[in-house]
């Protein structure tokens, strides 16, 4: 983050940093630079250091500086999207015999990642319990390089621990990767807590409108984000321009949008914790959540993301899923329309049979920033 943006509060960072007027026009706005190669002044002579847009573009530029201001870090850098980033990440720390520590809870496509690809190439993982830091240390092996956690976690709302997790991380010599997802930088700072990299699905809140797929890495040390940068451009996997300019506006509402879907979040919960056909809600927010001190500790408030549990198994959550009207079924998140699935046989169905296997009565939904009251309305007539 620049010297520039360091003293200045969240919400006045999501709107500036990295925004900085067009210096030809003035525009308030950074253009999309949608081009593909840069005119020369000689050999060598570059313009501000663009020669291809795959290796810099100012758009993306732009993003990368909000992105890093945003998360207190170092160097921040866009990809295509969330797993394009931890691909990158991955095989930029990782070589053919080393180990990681990953959650027992976590997005399914970062388990296939893991399972299906990085551990074919010689990479061993382990699953660990990281809400218990014991179980994490106990996970490590002096083989481990990297310790994985997602807070709070998909689809459990599981938390974490960060900064004791960093402690264990720093005492094995190892470095702590928080996928900072589902809370954003608004609500939390895991590279102040310890954290050595952050990663973020861009697609979810910092977009915030369900029109955009992209990615994001943001580190605390500069020479770790300049090793990530270098295989950025070897690897390709880039955020293109108009994906970064749509990022860019979506990141500028992030705190107001941020304050109602938690408030809303807060309302359901309370609601189906009351509701006779729901068995158990996974809310942070709620008091008798096993991880609502750790996460009042370290989150501002408790995000929009809530599961919870019905009586009758998977066939009725299936159909509470099918008879939501307002909340639209589908897969993603943290846009600005709610939306509901079960996550057993859609965003986490790559973890069936595996140690983050997802209960079959689960129901997760992503709470929007609609009125709350319709919102009620919708999963009550849904619940029946």
């Amino acid at each position: 983050m620049s010297d520039q943006h360091s003293h200045q509060s969240f919400e006045t960072r999501a709107i500036h940093a990295g925004n900085t007027a067009d210096p030809l026009t003035g525009a308030v706005v950074p253009p999309i630079y949608q081009v593909s190669t840069y005119k020369q002044d000689g050999v060598g002579g570059l313009r501000g250091g663009y020669e291809y847009s795959r290796s810099a573009n100012p758009t993306r530029t732009a993003l990368e500086e909000n992105l890093a201001a945003l998360e207190g870090g170092r160097r921040g850098l866009a990809f295509a999207s969330g797993l394009a980033a931890e691909d990158c990440l991955l095989r930029t720390l990782l070589v053919p015999g080393d180990h990681v520590v990953i959650p027992n809870d976590a997005y399914g496509g970062t388990f296939r990642l893991f399972a299906k690809v990085v551990q074919r190439w010689g990479v061993d993982f382990s699953v660990a319990n990281t809400s218990d830091v014991e179980s994490v240390r106990a996970a490590v092996n002096d083989r481990t390089k990297l310790i994985w956690v997602e807070t709070p976690s998909n689809p459990l709302l599981g938390i974490t621990d960060i900064e004791a997790v960093a402690g264990v991380a720093r005492q094995a010599g190892v470095k702590l990767v928080v996928d900072n997802t589902f809370a954003s930088p608004y609500l939390q700072q895991p590279l102040a807590l310890g954290a050595d990299v952050v990663v973020h699905s861009l697609t979810k809140y910092m977009g915030g409108h369900s029109d955009v797929v992209g990615g994001a890495l943001v580190t605390a040390d500069e020479a770790l984000g300049e090793e990530l940068a270098y295989h950025q451009n070897a690897m390709g996997a880039v955020a293109g321009p108009f994906d970064s300019w749509i990022v860019l506006r979506g990141i500028k509402t992030l705190a107001v949008r941020m304050d109602r879907h938690s408030e809303n979040a807060t309302k359901i919960a309370e609601m189906l914790t009351q509701h006779p056909k729901v068995t158990q809600v996974l809310y942070p927010g709620l008091p008798e959540h096993p991880g609502h001190e750790i996460a009042a500790k370290q989150m501002r408030s408790f995000g929009g993301m809530i599961s919870f549990r019905v009586q009758g198994g998977e066939e009725a959550a299936v159909e509470v899923c099918n008879r939501a009207k307002l909340f639209t079924l589908g897969e993603s998140l943290g846009g600005v329309e709610s939306l509901i699935e079960h996550p057993g046989r859609m965003t986490h169905a790559s973890v069936a049979g595996s140690a983050l296997e997802v209960p079959a009565d689960l129901v997760r939904i992503s709470v929007g920033i609609e009125n709350v009251e319709d919102l009620l309305a919708d999963l009550r007539q849904a619940l029946g």
